[in-house]
């Protein structure tokens, strides 16, 4: 997927084998991906779903 691109909620959710309502959880509590309001539409851009993955990768289950 190009980093440029721009997927809707479902989509991200789906990009990220998360449920769409996982995804607006995350999204509540501040501890989801970066997003972007058009209007009412809620969008995620490839590259920031990408970093929120990368930013959560683990070695140990002991890391924080």
């Amino acid at each position: 997927m190009h980093t440029n691109t721009v997927l809707n909620a479902q989509s991200a959710a789906n990009y990220l084998r998360l449920s769409k309502s996982s995804l607006a959880k995350l999204r509540l509590s501040g501890a989801g991906p970066a997003y972007c309001k058009l209007g009412r539409r809620v969008v995620y851009r490839a590259a920031d779903l990408e970093a929120w993955l990368e930013s959560r990768r683990r070695i140990s289950t002991s890391e924080q």
